[in-house]
């Protein structure tokens, strides 16, 4: 794993990239093979195939490094697939250029170049992928035909030509469809998932104030009290009312009861700790979830967020204004019912609610 960190980052994004530059070196690795191999019967000079070896390497390399570093990140195609199907195109054209009877072997490699476009690049992007290699192409073709008639003749390249400029074209087409077509189902695969979240969230979230909703609640209780029964240890439920809540809400005005629910609903959630659950109960209760606590310490938690909740600026249209929230507090039995729990600390609220505003009452 440190070897291909090292080789490919850790990033998987850029690991992506570099993946889809490795197999491009692989494909210019098999080429330099089969040029070595015209070498080795007689077709290709050994010189200008040893020249072509060490750009060809190099200018992969170059890429890779790009890439690797990051520094590719910068442009508006951090993959340089366009530019690296360039590069490789100009390469083939060195390739026909050298290989005189054996340049034949060039146009499938062409073909190949091409494909690689369908990873991620654009209908337009593969338009000029084309121009570009029918022009390098075609103007090889012309200048050997000129300059080297007898191994290249002129009515041989022509053909090779018209070849060329009618096979680029379909093919770069065929790739930027597929391009697209893997496009689509990577934004279907976003928003589906997207969509699953959304239901999660729908199941398990309240949509007015942001919190766990009661349903899921209930569930968590369950859950807290099943490991409770397999461990020993004990739970705390609260129930927290926001007071005089229809009168605050009504003098807030018009909407005044959704903005002050989710106002003190995020001041509170900020206010608990991340092992326990605060959900959004009915109207303006929320119920607590205390894990793993006794009625002591729990006791100490709910007034340190009873005080928070009272001190802090809760509505940033009406900083003036404070709230205060009462509580019960239960904590679980053993032998005893999550319903049971819950009575308990409704009843410790009810309480509390009797005895003033800011209380805290445990059953």
């Amino acid at each position: 794993m440190r070897l291909l960190d090292a080789l490919l980052t850790p990033d998987p994004v850029r690991r992506a990239r570099l993946l889809q530059s490795l197999l491009a070196m692989s494909t210019m690795c098999a080429g330099i093979a089969a040029m070595h191999y015209f070498v080795w019967i007689g077709v290709a000079s050994a010189t200008g195939v040893a020249v072509w070896t060490a750009v060809a390497f190099a200018g992969m390399a170059a890429l890779y490094a790009a890439i690797r570093s990051g520094w590719s990140e910068r442009l508006a195609d951090p993959s340089l697939s366009v530019l690296q199907m360039d590069f490789a195109i100009a390469c083939s054209a060195a390739a026909y250029a050298l290989l005189g009877p054996g340049r034949g072997g060039v146009f499938p490699v062409v073909m190949v170049i091409l494909m690689y476009g369908m990873f991620k690049s654009t209908m337009r992007q593969m338009a000029g992928v084309c121009v570009f290699g029918v022009a390098v192409l075609g103007a090889t073709m012309a200048a050997m035909a000129l300059a080297d008639p007898v191994r290249y003749p002129p009515a041989i390249e022509l053909g090779h030509f018209l070849m060329v400029a009618t096979m680029m074209p379909a093919a770069s087409i065929l790739a930027a469809r597929l391009s697209r077509l893997r496009q689509i189902s990577r934004e279907q695969k976003e928003e589906l998932s997207a969509a699953l979240e959304r239901i999660r969230q729908l199941a398990t979230r309240d949509e007015l104030t942001g919190l766990i909703n009661r349903r899921h609640m209930v569930e968590l209780m369950e859950q807290e009290h099943q490991r409770c029964i397999r461990s020993g240890h004990t739970f705390c439920i609260a129930m927290l009312q926001i007071d005089d809540f229809a009168a605050e809400a009504r003098a807030l005005g018009d909407g005044g009861e959704t903005r002050l629910l989710r106002g003190i609903a995020q001041e509170a959630a900020h206010r608990v700790r991340v092992a326990d659950v605060l959900a959004h109960w009915e109207d303006a209760r929320f119920m607590l979830l205390m894990s793993d606590t006794r009625a002591s310490l729990a006791r100490a938690g709910l007034d340190r967020l009873r005080e928070a909740v009272a001190g802090a600026r809760v509505l940033t249209e009406a900083p003036l204004l404070r709230f205060s929230l009462s509580a019960g507090l239960a904590e679980h039995h053993a032998g005893e019912t999550v319903e049971q729990t819950i009575a308990r600390a409704e009843q410790a609220l009810q309480d509390a609610l009797r005895q003033g505003e800011s209380r805290v009452v445990v059953a």
